[in-house]
């Protein structure tokens, strides 16, 4: 594995760790009757300045099984 190769996964494993607070926060926060959008402008946008696509695609992504993929693919080299 290149450095170039192990400096991506570190990115990614970052981003998926962020995501991982931006769900936990989500998930906390999220009824039926709070909207998705109130979610965000309330109690991630503070902490997190993301836009509401992004946060879509930060739902939408398998957070957990994209980390353990790459604890698994750390663990062989």
């Amino acid at each position: 594995m290149t450095k170039k190769e192990k400096q991506h996964i570190g990115i990614k494993k970052n981003k998926l760790l962020r995501y991982k607070i931006i769900l936990d926060l989500y998930k906390a926060h999220k009824t039926e009757d709070i909207p998705v959008t109130v979610v965000l402008r309330k109690y991630i946008f503070p902490r997190f300045p993301i836009s509401r696509t992004t946060l879509y695609t930060i739902l939408a992504t398998p957070v957990d099984k994209e980390l353990k993929e790459i604890e698994i693919l750390l663990k062989q080299f």
